[in-house]
């Protein structure tokens, strides 16, 4: 092969190699979103319809709450044999376990049918889809990232955080045609079941993807393998861990409020329509991914650190009126608020990928990066749409939630920008 044949070569693998990421990530956070939604709607009557339905929503989103609790565990066993054995065989597994999860929960009796083993199958089920998402992220990242030209991997990166809007956009659509094409008692009954046994259709198609493309040639270049990978990189960089973890706390703690709790806040609290609310979600979710692109792009230019802090600035100033547009009860203003909400915060999501993997040499990359990913979500959207439903019906009040929402929003800015910017630095 001649040296001009090579790079070219390498550059259709970088791109084979990203879409793949972009379409596995879609189908696993389209695994981890319908959950959310389910949660939000329908697991309190089918799971815990012996409480009162406050407490039911509460123990809906606590089972939501320890999908997260789970992915730590995931991030640092994959995270461990993706530094020792390779990237690409962790991507495989990672989507097999969401893939399991997600179809036996759309087969699970309801409490009505088995007793107090249909909501303690339902908590088994959720652990084993944190576990596989755990490991999921940080694998899909250094895949695209490890293959991208040095001045392009801001943009390739981003291919794995298109993945989470077009995720959200896929589980909000397929909810949206089955409550559309079903009566409320219907979806309450069985029709739910859909959108979770529709999950084994895209793993099918995902494993397909991933199992044609290479491992990562710098993994492949490593010399080597460290032993306990995950250890090495909390001794030795144990504050950027933190500090990265810290910066996606208000992203994701917010994200969460928006995609999961807003559900449930809307079609409760302020009487709007299911499919209204998910038809809005699904417009704001694609401004999210338009976003995702044009800042991932723009951090191979200017840099990630600069274009994430913007974008923790502005996320952290329309806390201040996001809920208060909501109340209103205004689709048209409500669309805004959301539309802006996850606009704003792909300028954070679309660099992060990059930004993450080279935080971290080789030998702890997937380690690193899966665990100060999966660290941020536990302190933010684990317990997020939790936090938010025990604090609204504490205060009975919105601003409560603004608050929360706003304090979340300060700590990733602070933490941000005690990050180095990283852009520039060889892999």
């Amino acid at each position: 092969m001649t040296s001009a044949t090579q790079p070219k070569s390498m550059n259709r693998e970088a791109k084979r190699v990203a879409v793949a990421s972009a379409i596995g990530t879609t189908i696993e956070w389209y695994d981890f979103f319908i959950y959310g939604t389910a949660a939000a709607l329908v697991f309190a009557p089918q799971f815990f319809p012996q409480v009162s339905e406050l407490t039911g929503t509460l123990a809906s989103f606590a089972t939501f709450a320890i999908g997260f609790i789970a992915r730590p565990l995931g991030g640092i066993v994959m995270g461990h044999f993706g530094d020792r054995i390779g990237r690409k065989s962790m991507l495989v597994w990672s989507l097999m376990l969401m893939g399991v999860g997600t179809v036996v929960i759309g087969l699970l009796p309801t409490y009505a049918q088995i007793g107090v083993w249909a909501p303690i199958l339902l908590v088994l089920m959720r652990c084993v889809q944190g576990f596989g998402l755990g490991g999921e992220w940080g694998g899909a990242v250094l895949m695209s990232v490890e293959h991208a030209p040095d001045k392009r991997r801001g943009f390739f990166g981003g291919f794995v955080a298109f993945g989470l809007p077009t995720g959200i956009v896929l589980s909000n659509l397929v909810f949206l045609i089955v409550t559309s094409v079903t009566t409320p008692s219907e979806f309450t009954d069985w029709a739910w079941r859909i959108p979770f046994l529709f999950g084994a259709v895209l793993v099918v198609v995902g494993l397909f993807i991933r199992l044609r493309i290479a491992e990562s040639p710098v993994f492949e270049r490593l010399e080597q393998h460290r032993r306990v990978p995950v250890i090495d990189v909390l001794r030795t960089d144990l504050r950027k861990v933190l500090l990265a973890a810290g910066s996606y706390l208000g992203m994701g703690g917010i994200g969460y409020i928006v995609i999961v709790y807003f559900v449930s806040y809307a079609n409760r609290q302020l009487g709007i329509a299911t499919p209204t609310v998910l038809t809005m979600l699904i417009f704001a979710s694609a401004v999210f991914a338009i976003g995702v692109v044009f800042f991932a792009r723009m951090s191979d230019r200017i840099g990630r650190r600069k274009v994430m802090v913007w974008g923790c600035a502005a996320h952290a100033a329309w806390a201040l009126v996001f809920f208060p547009l909501v109340d209103t009860k205004s689709i048209p203003l409500i669309a805004i608020a959301l539309i802006l909400m996850l606009g704003l915060q792909s300028a954070y999501i679309g660099p992060q990928p990059a930004m993450f993997a080279e935080l971290f040499p080789t030998g702890m990359r997937y380690s690193g990066a899966s665990l100060s990913l999966t660290l941020g979500v536990i302190l933010g959207g684990a317990v997020t749409p939790l936090v938010a439903t025990a604090l609204y019906g504490a205060t009975g009040s919105s601003w409560s939630l603004t608050a929360y929402a706003f304090l979340m929003a300060l700590i990733s800015l602070g933490c941000q920008l005690a990050l180095k910017e990283t852009y520039e630095k060889a892999l």
